[in-house]
């Protein structure tokens, strides 16, 4: 799928080495079976790799199920994907990958079915709509194994400096702030990253904001619907045009964007939990509140969630069933997601983190889990989608740019896409 994984981490995509690891610990030998999954790198070092992770986690279940032995290999996020791809082309597939897309597989019958792989109390205890996103044609194929949802970082220095004393509520609040800011010398007071790393999230948040988003509820893509139209114009005249996004959001990335707020270089943007880690150690005084919106806080915010799946090829749907029920449980969800600065994708592990302080900069995040806004993933049109939004979103808002143009341009795409896949 291209996208960016969070999208989950900024650091996942900056690691690039290949990490491999074994995991089975000293002494706990030869297996009857051996299980191989491929994993991403959620770290941005050696020192935080998720092998660490993996590689404990394989070592604590093989002691408890001496005849299964787990094999996971990690890899950065500029090519986990691809090598999965590899294999599963070669007629390799390993038991499970943990990567970014599921579709694709889904589709041509190459994975196990939730149900036919967890125990009831596992399946049953992912988040709802994180569960709900795993589904192609109706059934789940994908299981959450990392989320994230986003909200408004303000500066809160900067926004004292200016004399704004609430963070924005609507568009037109953000509009007006921006303008204090920019006259009291921010350099980029609202950061719009609408660069080619991750222009497919801004877009949904914008849309969402505007009342639209990318498909119907019956999954039709509406990316040129009004309120979408709307929404690009909007940010064109009002921000844009303006000079209140510093830069040309089609040369602004994620990842700038992320720098230049922890840098104290932007007074407002749209982010993650991995932004607080980034800008704490800055030392800059930052506040988050909920997405506003065209008339009021936005109905919803963007959810994004990466995948666990099981490849039927190996042939042990048992062993890998054993093996995620253990991967699933609160205690081992719980701490994947406060390693990596992400949010639990089951309601047990989610509960346990509401319940503790000191996770509680994270709390107003997991909130919006349940009810945010995914991408289609269970499209295997959404790839393309995605890449063609990637290409011309950014564009779209600047001062040549035809929102309305660019916007059913990329809904002919969508279209054509999903007759061909069917």
């Amino acid at each position: 799928m291209q996208r960016r994984y969070l999208s989950l981490t900024a650091a996942g995509i900056a690691t690039v080495m290949t990490l491999t690891l074994t995991g089975c610990g000293a002494g706990s030998g030869d297996g009857d079976v051996t299980l191989k999954l491929i994993a991403a790198d959620y770290g941005d070092s050696e020192a935080n790799s998720s092998r660490h992770y993996w590689d404990n986690l394989a070592h604590e279940f093989e002691k408890k199920n001496p005849g299964i032995k787990v094999d996971v290999d990690v890899y950065s996020w500029t090519e986990v994907d691809k090598k999965v791809e590899d294999l599963v082309k070669a007629g390799k597939a390993p038991d499970m990958a943990q990567v970014g897309a599921y579709a694709d597989y889904a589709a041509r019958h190459q994975l196990y079915s939730t149900d036919k792989l967890l125990s009831i109390p596992t399946e049953a205890d992912f988040t709802p709509g994180i569960s709900d996103a795993g589904e192609y044609n109706r059934v789940q194929y994908g299981m959450p194994f990392g989320a994230s949802t986003r909200r408004l970082f303000y500066n809160k220095k900067l926004f004292a400096k200016a004399g704004i004393t609430s963070p924005p509520k609507t568009w037109d609040d953000i509009a007006h702030d921006a303008q204090l800011l920019k006259e009291h010398g921010v350099k980029m007071p609202f950061a719009l990253p609408l660069g080619p790393e991750e222009t497919q999230a801004e877009t949904l948040l914008w849309m969402l904001g505007g009342g639209g988003g990318y498909t119907d509820t019956i999954g039709k893509y509406t990316i040129d619907s009004p309120q979408n139209i709307r929404t690009f114009q909007w940010l064109q005249k009002n921000l844009v045009a303006k000079g209140l996004t510093g830069e040309a959001p089609a040369d602004v990335n994620r990842a700038d964007a992320f720098q230049g707020f922890a840098d104290g270089d932007v007074g407002m943007l749209n982010g993650h939990p991995t932004l607080m880690k980034q800008a704490e150690a800055k030392g800059v005084d930052y506040g988050t509140t909920e997405l506003p919106g065209i008339d009021g806080k936005a109905k919803t915010t963007m959810g994004v969630a990466d995948w666990m799946m099981a490849f039927k090829q190996p042939g042990h749907r048992s062993e890998v069933g054993k093996f995620l029920d253990f991967v699933y449980t609160t205690k081992n969800v719980l701490k994947f997601s406060s390693t990596y600065g992400l949010l639990p994708v089951t309601s047990s592990a989610s509960q346990a983190m509401m319940s503790d302080d000191k996770y509680s900069k994270l709390h107003g995040f997991l909130e919006q889990l349940p009810h945010a806004q995914f991408y289609p993933a269970d499209k295997t049109s959404w790839p393309l989608v995605s890449k063609t939004l990637k290409a011309k979103m950014g564009a779209a808002v600047g001062p040549r740019g035809n929102p309305s143009a660019v916007l059913t341009d990329i809904q002919n795409t969508a279209d054509a896409a999903d007759n061909t896949v069917g």
